[in-house]
């Protein structure tokens, strides 16, 4: 039970409004998971989950395979079940984090060994055994094992990358065998339009009920990657729902509406808020800023989440201040209240013709991060995360 049904195409935009029917519950397109790559949405219960609006959430197979590992998890009933989460959920396959571990992997046609980031032991993953752990965790989407090249990597390696991608589609397509549970297929081809092309015409002959588009926002200039998603976007069915990955900024979602975007996970609205940093209509800004500590106000006015609706600003300033775990999940609670609100205004304009007016609205009030301070900002938590596995060379 995983259909999608196409409501309604906004008229002069390739915005769209959808249905989405899986085994946990209908799900309303757009709509943005929050990332839960343990099996939790960073300090947050499910049942908050559910009071902010969360319909669906994101889990990764690598991290689950590591910790606990996959017979834990189905022993315990499957990763609904286990995390006491009642809604859909999907699963990435955790090629992106597989590949992100650079020096600790070696890629062959077959599939890929790697190293762990934990305790450094060697793992062996096939396009078959992601299929294999995803269909026992149990989400009601999963995803294809995929290459995702580097945005830095030659014409050449894109292309191979894309090949691989293509072949370990097909293994992945033959081995699913799951009732209920959706395979989704991810486009590859890095920045290059002929190789998105190929990719999209491949991998839709293969009849997947569902597609992703991968391989963007890893550190690329922002108008590369909102005319990659409007390449790749226009070459996907149209009866089928349309994933982008990693993109959750409320700027970047509202560009990929219009490109006709269905689907968004992404850790930003938690991560940051972990950072101190919180969406308003106006732009993103930052609790430890010295305006908030006496600020009688709510951090958001116009917000009708928990924390908005019971603490000042300077409270949550202090909290900040003092180190306090409650600032966490504060802040996380509002980002992700904002971008459900978000949804769903974004829904109601599509739906009723005025999507266009709304997207102009909304940009015109909202400053987003300064281009350099982005790439600057997405090269250093890149660079975090190689220095986090360094201790495997010494």
């Amino acid at each position: 039970m995983n259909d999608f049904h196409l409501i309604y195409t906004c008229p002069d935009t390739k915005a769209r409004a959808g249905e989405l029917q899986t085994a946990h519950g209908q799900v309303l397109t757009p709509v943005f998971m929050p990332v839960g790559s343990q099996g939790t949405v960073k300090t947050l219960t499910p049942e908050e989950l559910k009071d902010i609006g969360v319909a669906m959430v994101l889990a990764n197979t690598y991290h689950l395979y590591l910790r606990p590992g996959i017979p834990v998890v189905e022993k315990m009933g499957g990763l609904h079940k286990f995390m006491a989460w009642g809604g859909p959920i999907l699963t990435d396959s955790g090629g992106y984090q597989i590949f992100s571990l650079a020096r600790l992997r070696q890629i062959t046609d077959d599939g890929v060994v790697f190293r762990s980031h934990i305790d450094g032991s060697e793992h062996s993953i096939t396009p078959e055994l992601t299929i294999q752990f995803q269909e026992a965790l149990g989400a009601d989407i999963i995803m294809v094992l995929d290459e995702c090249p580097a945005c830095d990597d030659s014409f050449e390696k894109v292309q191979a990358a894309m090949h691989r991608t293509h072949r370990w589609a097909e293994r992945c397509h033959r081995a699913h065998k799951r009732k209920g549970q959706a395979l989704y297929a991810i486009v590859q081809g890095g920045f290059v339009p002929q190789l998105r092309h190929q990719s999209a015409e491949y991998l839709t002959s293969l009849g997947f009920p569902g597609y992703a588009i991968g391989g963007l926002s890893l550190g690329e200039p922002k108008e590369i990657t909102l005319a990659m998603i409007e390449e790749t976007a226009a070459l996907l069915p149209d009866d089928k729902p349309r994933y982008l990955m990693g993109v959750g900024s409320p700027e970047d979602i509202i560009e990929s509406v219009s490109r006709g975007c269905d689907m968004f996970d992404c850790a930003l609205p938690t991560r940051v808020a972990r950072n101190g940093a919180f969406f308003t209509r106006q732009g993103r800004r930052n609790i430890r800023n010295a305006v908030y500590g006496q600020m009688e106000d709510a951090i958001d006015p116009d917000c009708d989440c928990y924390t908005c609706r019971t603490f000042s600003a300077a409270y949550v300033h202090h909290l900040f201040n003092c180190g306090e775990l409650l600032s966490y999940r504060l802040l996380t609670i509002h980002n992700l209240r904002f971008i459900s609100n978000l949804m769903r205004q974004i829904r109601s304009a599509i739906l009723d013709g005025s999507y266009n007016s709304f997207k102009g609205n909304f940009l015109a009030g909202y400053q987003p991060t300064d281009e350099q301070v982005r790439l600057s900002q997405k090269q250093r938590w890149l660079k975090s995360r190689s220095d986090s596995l360094k201790w495997q060379e010494r």
